[in-house]
């Protein structure tokens, strides 16, 4: 992650939970990739839920590889698995609608 000119560059990394949000800046060599700008902000030491490799990730809500390599002001987003399939709660939620109004 090192960078013959020393140049960086500044991220944002976000991970929310129900009752708590981490947002952090941090500055990263020029060519970082997200999975190196998360190992340099600690977030797996913090929260260990999320080892190395298996979070999903994105930037600015586009889904993105860790490999991705990190531009000036790019907000790094990790996301928690779905808890449940929104399209099987939007039918549930109709079905119960539909039911109500008989």
């Amino acid at each position: 992650m090192s960078n013959a000119a020393g140049q960086t560059i500044e991220v944002e990394i976000v991970y929310a939970l129900p009752h708590e949000q981490s947002v952090q800046r941090l500055r990263v060599p020029i060519g970082a990739t997200i999975a190196q700008a998360i190992e340099r902000a600690g977030i797996a030491r913090r929260y260990p839920e999320l080892s190395a490799g298996c979070a999903t990730v994105g930037i600015f809500g586009r889904r993105m590889e860790l490999a991705a390599v990190l531009r000036e002001f790019d907000r790094i987003e990790i996301y928690r698995p779905l808890i449940a399939d929104p399209k099987q709660s939007r039918r549930t939620r109709a079905q119960r609608a539909a039911k109500a109004l008989r």
